[in-house]
């Protein structure tokens, strides 16, 4: 019985050690010369926007790696946010903007994501949107006349 456990361990061992093996062999090596994606910024604050107003920006990023960047996918997270993208190699050094319209006709809080994906280094990047859309109601309210001496 003890030789049955024995043997059962050490079968148990070696197929955990070749498994080890094979998957440190599959990870491929990194590429010093590989595109980098940075962005200016990775969240735009829309602040308060009227109900129906304007949810457009823009993501400007910058490929400053060795090699063409190439942009695979870029997806927001639901249907109210739409991104536009270059389709084109961005070369070493060169700039490319992602557009992102959010459709303000939902009142409340934004928080939204837009992952871009890259053959980049940094192979895929979160950008957030955030900000509130004001009801129609705050969105037509005149601005309250300042009394003499308020700022």
């Amino acid at each position: 019985m003890k030789r049955i456990l024995m043997l059962s361990l050490g079968i148990m061992f070696s197929i955990s050690m070749i498994a080890q093996e094979l998957q440190t062999k599959e990870q491929p090596a990194e590429n010093p010369n590989a595109p980098v994606i940075t962005f200016e910024k990775t969240v735009h604050d829309y602040g308060t926007v009227p109900y129906n107003g304007d949810g457009k920006c823009e993501f400007e990023f910058t490929n400053t790696g060795k090699e063409p960047l190439i942009l695979t996918n870029v997806r927001s997270s639901c249907g109210c946010t739409v991104p536009k993208w270059p389709r084109e190699p961005i070369l070493p050094g060169d700039k490319g903007i992602i557009n992102v319209e959010y459709k303000t006709n939902r009142i409340g809080a934004i928080n939204k994501s837009v992952t871009v994906q890259s053959n980049a280094s940094n192979s895929t990047v979160v950008l957030r949107i955030t900000g509130q859309v004001l009801s129609q109601q705050q969105s037509a309210a005149p601005e309250k006349p300042k009394s003499v001496g308020e700022k």
